[in-house]
C-alpha cells in the first residue's frame, strides 16, 4: 500500500480536452503514484460526469453556472453526490489553489485560463502548464510570481517541453546555450498556394494532418498563430530575447524542437507527435514514467526534413514577433484579437486569409503598457476584442 503523502494529487483544469484526456490516460497508468483530485472543464456536463464516474475526484468545476447545476444532479443520481462542485472562474481557480493539491495541469484553452493559472502560481504549486495563452497575456508577472511563491514550472507543450530536456539544469541563461529552434508541422496549408487562402473552410483548418487537437489550436496551427505564441511563451519560460528564438517548418513532426550551444551541437529531442510523451515527461520530472507511447523506428520514419517558413503564407508568425519586440501589453492585444479573429473565421463571419489582417489593425493601436495583474490584464483583452470585433464587422465573411 503507497501512503498517501507519497502520492501525487492532481488538479485536471480543461479535463474534457485533449490535454487534459491525455493527462488522465497517462495518470490511470500509474495509479500509485498519481491521484485525480480535482478537475475542471467549460460547459461540457456529460465529459466532466464522464470523467468523475471513472476518477472519483474530491473536487471538480465548470466554467458556466448552469451547466455545474446540471453537474450536481446528474452526480447525486449516480451515487456521486459527495463530489463537491463549483463554478466560473473563481471556482475553477479555488480548486488550482486547493491546499489538498500537488500539481496543477493548466489545460484550459484561450486567455479563459489565466485566472486559474495565476491561482496555482500564487499557490506555489507544480503547475504542468498547457495553457500558453497564460505567458503570452501576462508572461512577466507570471514568472515574478513563480519565482516568489516557489512555484515550479513544467512547461507541457510539446515544443517547449522538448526544449526544458535539452537544456542545462533547464536554464536557458547557461552562457553555453546560442539559440533553441522551435519546429512546426506547417500544417495543413504548408503546400497551398497563397493565392486560394481566402476558399479555405473551418473543415479543412482543422484537419491538422500530424496532431489531434482542438478546434481553436487546430486553426491557430493552419495560420501558425500557434508558433508566434510559442515563441512569446518561449522567450518568457526560459528567458531569451526573440533574437535567440527561431521557428522552422518540420513537417514529419517528430522532432519537437532543438537548443543550440555555442560549440556548435544542436541536442534535439524526438518523438512521437503523442501529447502523451511531453505530459508523462511533466508528470515524472526530475524522473521518467512510461505514457503508453512506443518509441518511434526512425528507419520506418525515413527521413527528415526542415525548412524556411514562408511568411507571405503565415503573416500570423511576424505578428508575434512584432508584438513581442513592441513589448508592454501588444502580446495580450495579439492574442485576444486572434481568439476574436479565429472564433469569426469558424463561425463564418470571417475569411481565413483576414484572420492575420484583424490581427494587424488590432496591433496598431497604442500599446497598452504591460499588465501587472489579473484586472489590468482582463482590461486590456476586453479592450483589444472590442478593436477585434470591429474589424470583423468592418470586413466581408
Amino acid at each position: 500500500m503507497v501512503a498517501e503523502r507519497d502520492v501525487t494529487r492532481l488538479a485536471v483544469l480543461g479535463a474534457t480536452g485533449s490535454i487534459g484526456t491525455n493527462t488522465l490516460d497517462v495518470a490511470a497508468r500509474h495509479p500509485e503514484t498519481f491521484r485525480v483530485r480535482a478537475v475542471a472543464a467549460g460547459r461540457d456536463v456529460e465529459g466532466l460526469l464522464a470523467i468523475c464516474q471513472r476518477y472519483r475526484p474530491d473536487r471538480a468545476a465548470l466554467a458556466d453556472e448552469a451547466a455545474a447545476a446540471r453537474l450536481r444532479d446528474r452526480l447525486a443520481a449516480e451515487g456521486l453526490g459527495d463530489v463537491e462542485v463549483s463554478a466560473g472562474e473563481a471556482g475553477v481557480a479555488a480548486l488550482a489553489a486547493d491546499a489538498e493539491v500537488d500539481a496543477v495541469v493548466t489545460a484550459v484553452v484561450g486567455a479563459a485560463g489565466l485566472a486559474s493559472s495565476l491561482a496555482a502560481c500564487e499557490a506555489g504549486k507544480t503547475i504542468l502548464l498547457a495553457n500558453k495563452e497564460t505567458l503570452v497575456v501576462a508572461g512577466a508577472a507570471f514568472m515574478e510570481t513563480a519565482r516568489r511563491s516557489g512555484a515550479r514550472i513544467v512547461p507541457v507543450d510539446s515544443e517547449h517541453n522538448a526544449v526544458f530536456q535539452g537544456l542545462p539544469g533547464d536554464k536557458a541563461t547557461s552562457p553555453d546555450v546560442e539559440r533553441i529552434l522551435l519546429t512546426a508541422s506547417g500544417g495543413p496549408f504548408r503546400d497551398r498556394d497563397p493565392g486560394t487562402l481566402a476558399a479555405i473552410t473551418p473543415e479543412e483548418a482543422v484537419a491538422h494532418p500530424n496532431w489531434s487537437m482542438g478546434q481553436k489550436i487546430s486553426v491557430d496551427s493552419a495560420t501558425m498563430m500557434n508558433k508566434g505564441l510559442e515563441v512569446i511563451e518561449a522567450c518568457h519560460l526560459f528567458d531569451l530575447p526573440p533574437e535567440r528564438v527561431d521557428v522552422v517548418i518540420h513537417r514529419q513532426s517528430l522532432v519537437h524542437a532543438l537548443v543550440g550551444y555555442r560549440d556548435g551541437s544542436y541536442l534535439a529531442q524526438v518523438g512521437s507527435p503523442d501529447m502523451r510523451v511531453p505530459i508523462a515527461y511533466a508528470m515524472g520530472y526530475p524522473g521518467r514514467i512510461a505514457s503508453g507511447v512506443e518509441l518511434i523506428d526512425l528507419a520506418a520514419a525515413g527521413r527528415l526534413d526542415f525548412e524556411a517558413v514562408d511568411e507571405r503564407r503565415f503573416p500570423c508568425l511576424r505578428l508575434a514577433y512584432q508584438a513581442l519586440r513592441a513589448g508592454g501589453g501588444a502580446c495580450a492585444v495579439l492574442n485576444a484579437a486572434n481568439e476574436v479573429a479565429v472564433g469569426a473565421f469558424l463561425d463564418r463571419r470571417l475569411r481565413f486569409d483576414r484572420i492575420a489582417a484583424v490581427i494587424e489593425e488590432a496591433l496598431a493601436a497604442e500599446t497598452p503598457p504591460p499588465p501587472g495583474d489579473l484586472a489590468s490584464a482582463g482590461a486590456i483583452d476586453a479592450q483589444a476584442r472590442r478593436a477585434a470585433e470591429a474589424a470583423v464587422a468592418r470586413t466581408e465573411g
